[in-house]
């Protein structure tokens, strides 16, 4: 198994808690997205989108951390991210969603260079645009989270799900950009319980081989 991935990618952070969670061995490929890497001739023909990560298992390359979280779920179904029952799967995917498709592509890298490079926009000006929407999103996750009955330790009962794998690297950029995060004390809560968990240790940024020193 291979992973082709960037450490700062909150994309491939998801990938890499399920890994962990699930106890997979994998060759951990760095592409690094700061320096074009990801357009390389090379990457560019694994990754029509040109986007980290991506999973090569068994002949096959699959894109789209998601869909590569619901693919090990169902090759190695122990322990499970997704739950059996179908409304709690629906929920947990829909707390995965609204960071995935909510928040997420709106500040991701190629967006935050575009808005700097292309429209002009000064540093502060691009960090106030990163800072708004995930605030905005993170207090509608809050919503989702708060007093909800089949909110556990975690965003739904007493084991980690994809929306776990899903939550904490938005919660790690939130706090490199030092957004608010005052507002969602639930959101604050499931987070600080899953990093404590050796997995979501395991697969942080820091501790990645393409890591800064």
């Amino acid at each position: 198994m291979k992973l082709h991935n960037y450490f700062r990618s909150s994309a491939s952070f998801r990938v890499r808690i399920a890994l962990q969670l699930k106890h997979l061995s994998y060759d951990y490929l760095p592409v690094h997205l700061a320096k074009g890497e990801q357009l390389q001739p090379a990457f560019a023909a694994l990754s029509p989108e040109r986007l980290v990560p991506v999973l090569e298992h068994e002949g096959k390359v699959l894109t789209q951390s998601l869909a590569i979280i619901e693919y090990l779920d169902e090759v190695h179904p122990e322990p499970r991210l997704l739950p059996a029952a179908p409304a709690e799967r629906a929920r947990v995917r829909a707390l995965a969603l609204d960071i995935a498709c909510e928040i997420h592509p709106l500040n991701n890298l190629r967006v935050l260079k575009y808005l700097t490079q292309d429209l002009g926009l000064s540093e502060e000006q691009k960090n106030g645009w990163y800072r708004h929407w995930v605030e905005s999103g993170l207090e509608a996750v809050e919503r989702q989270l708060a007093g909800h009955p089949a909110t556990g330790p975690y965003c739904h009962g007493d084991t980690p799900t994809l929306a776990d794998c899903v939550l904490v690297p938005q919660i790690f950029n939130a706090q490199r950009f030092d957004c608010r995060l005052d507002h969602v004390p639930t959101v604050m809560k499931v987070f600080d319980h899953c990093m404590q968990q050796p997995a979501f240790i395991e697969a942080q940024p820091s501790n990645c081989p393409d890591a800064p020193a």
